[in-house]
């Protein structure tokens, strides 16, 4: 059972972090910017095993304040930074049919990890934007948190990311399509990764945007088995695909507000519940 807890914690952060690949090939404009203020939710009484089955598990929670920003320092060269300043991981106690209590509950409040991307676009101003990123994922959280120290905010390792974005509008700009490619280096014997993902987005009405992600992520398997993890604490090959609606309302040209619900519609030691987030944001 304790495995099986750690198993479900990381894949919360694992999902939650990778799904934040939104951006698309055009780099920030020079002095302008987007900032959002999120709460991020999920509780999952299931999971994807190794073997891509769905069990269920004792109940297990995160949640989770940030700050996306990103800002353009040039035409063709930006930086952007995801920020969870408040990540709480929970684990339900468990109650048998009797009413005997078989495990008490827990719980951890701490920082999450952070990301810092650079981007530059490498092709612009053509009906087909290219861009290259650099993320830098900083180890920020709590990797052994709780009375149990089997609660994670954060995976305890330092990754590169190395992404590429292509873009193309559509229908006089009311449209778009996002693609992206990338590899993600994982320290501290965690499997490495290969994700693509897909983004369609559509103004569908005056002030209202909706969009649907797609990511997948796929480990190379190249790190410490998930039956011998790197520090006793996290487990690598983590698999998923996360398909993401998204709606977005503009108060005005500066303000607006923005949800979603994040399910993951295959995956191996991942979560099979859905997530929801809850943002507002601003323009620069």
């Amino acid at each position: 059972m304790r495995r099986i807890n750690q198993i479900l914690v990381l894949s919360l952060l694992m999902l939650l972090t990778s799904s934040a690949f939104a951006g698309g090939g055009w780099p920030t404009p020079k002095e302008k910017g987007y900032f959002k203020l999120s709460q991020y939710v999920l509780q999952a009484n299931q999971y994807y095993s190794p073997s891509g089955e769905i069990i269920d598990i004792a109940t297990a929670g995160i949640y989770i304040s940030s700050i996306y920003g990103e800002y353009g320092l040039t035409d063709r060269f930006g930086i952007s930074a995801y920020v969870p300043f408040f990540s709480r991981a929970t684990l339900n106690e468990q109650v048998s049919s009797s009413g005997t209590l078989l495990a008490e509950g827990d719980a951890v409040n701490s920082l999450g990890d952070f990301d810092i991307s650079f981007k530059y676009g490498l092709i612009v101003n053509k009906p087909i934007v290219v861009s290259a990123s650099l993320t830098l994922g900083l180890p920020l959280g709590n990797p052994s948190g709780g009375s149990t120290e089997i609660l994670q905010t954060g995976d305890g390792e330092f990754n590169v990311m190395l992404s590429v974005e292509a873009s193309r509008s559509f229908n006089g700009g009311k449209g778009y399509v996002n693609t992206l490619l990338a590899f993600n280096d994982r320290s501290e014997n965690f499997s490495d990764e290969f994700r693509w993902g897909v983004e369609v987005g559509y103004n569908i009405a005056p002030k209202w945007n909706a969009a649907l992600k797609v990511l997948s992520v796929n480990s190379l398997s190249n790190g410490s088995d998930l039956e011998t993890p790197a520090n006793g604490i996290f487990s690598n090959n983590i698999e998923f695909l996360a398909i993401t609606p998204e709606l977005n309302y503009s108060l005005n040209e500066k303000f607006g507000v923005s949800g979603s619900i994040g399910f993951a519609a295959s995956g191996r030691r991942v979560l099979a519940r859905p997530s929801y987030s809850l943002g507002v944001f601003v323009k620069l």
